[in-house]
């Protein structure tokens, strides 16, 4: 008879409890809405001004004075995550934005976008990276996504290639934990004759492939998600894709996490026409040649050394229509506005055949 009475009393303090959050939600719905309103506004202002509609800088500097603030128990990276897709419906408000990026849907590239942009953007999945710039250059995307580097396998040349020769801007980057899975229509290893995916993405999980499914033709195909629609009309066909595309395709998963180091991060470049402000945490890309000649790379880094000004990143390619001369794609810390990058740059231009600053962009959290 106690029991029963403790479970009731039990049951009356969480319904009291329930009325109390359902009352803090409809508060919470209340704000949204007062939030929109507003957002409304300032979007008609932007338009009267023809100002841009997505500010990078004001984004970070949201984020930056709630996490500040946060004193939980609701952890920082949920905050984020809420006020992310919040910003996301509230730019849409404003002015819907276009998001092109390599697809085609349940990419890394696809979930680097939803990361960045939250899930009310009109995303726009291509077969190719040119076609990602195609569009932003053209107008018909406001922004694109694109993969840039692989902590396991290094660079993606063609996104280098591209950025040689466009005129876009890159505003932001977008760092993604990469966590590959085998997947198929059974859910059977045996079943395995053929394993489709990116080069990249084989490559990561070569030594599970190896030991698991070492008769396996592998097959390299243009996206991960490329690859699960292939296995979903082949039954001798598996896929590595993320997790998320398993459900897209009608696929099962086989093994989760056979990438072959856990570290396995991929970065990601976000693009546009225009350059955007400096937000304090700030990193500039560039794009520059100089002749073969003993010497010339420590010559022409000399300006960098002598402003204090780290360099995050130097990857080179050859310049296909000059032998022995390369292209040197460098990261480093700083804004373009910043007076010591600015000098270090207009020293830098000085000594090499080529210069291109390819953006400055808030570094990504």
């Amino acid at each position: 008879m106690r029991g029963k009475q403790k479970n009731k009393a039990a049951g009356a303090a969480i319904e009291k409890l329930r009325t109390r959050i359902d009352k803090v939600d409809r508060h919470i719905l209340e704000l949204l809405n007062s939030r929109a309103c507003l957002v409304m506004d300032v979007g008609r202002a932007k338009a009267r001004e023809k100002s841009d509609f997505y500010v990078p800088e004001r984004e970070r500097e949201v984020y930056r004075n709630l996490l500040g603030r946060n004193k939980g128990p609701f952890p920082n990276n949920a905050v984020k995550s809420v006020f992310r897709e919040i910003m996301s419906a509230s730019l849409s408000l404003e002015h819907p934005i276009k998001i092109a990026f390599l697809g085609p849907v349940a990419t890394f590239t696809h979930q680097a976008c939803l990361q960045h942009f939250g899930s009310s953007g009109d995303l726009l999945p291509k077969k190719e990276i040119e076609d990602v710039f195609d569009d932003v250059e053209k107008g018909r995307a406001d922004f694109g996504v694109v993969p840039i580097e692989n902590t396991i396998e290094g660079v993606v040349n063609h996104t280098l290639d591209m950025l040689a020769t466009s005129s876009l801007k890159i505003c932001a980057e977008v760092m993604l934990e990469v966590s590959l899975a085998l997947m198929n229509k059974s859910g059977k290893m045996q079943d395995i004759k053929k394993v489709c995916s990116r080069p990249h993405a084989l490559a990561e999980s070569k030594n599970w492939l190896k030991n698991n499914l070492p008769r396996a033709a592998l097959i390299d195909v243009s996206s991960t998600a490329l690859g699960a629609q292939m296995a979903s009309v082949d039954a001798e066909t598996a896929a590595i894709a993320s997790l998320a595309a398993a459900p897209l395709y009608g696929l099962r998963i086989i093994e989760k996490n056979i990438q072959d180091s856990a570290n396995n991060i991929t970065r990601f470049l976000v693009i546009s026409k225009r350059q955007h402000k400096k937000t304090g945490s700030d990193k500039t890309s560039i794009m520059f040649s100089v002749k073969d000649a003993p010497g010339a790379l420590y010559a022409i880094l000399k300006p960098f050394a002598k402003k204090n000004i780290n360099l995050t990143k130097i990857e080179s390619r050859p310049v296909k229509t000059k032998a022995w001369e390369y292209l040197f794609f460098v990261d480093l810390d700083g804004h373009l506005s910043d007076k010591k990058v600015k000098d270090a740059l207009a020293e830098l231009e000085r000594g090499c055949s080529f210069l291109k600053v390819l953006g400055s962009y808030p570094k990504s959290q």
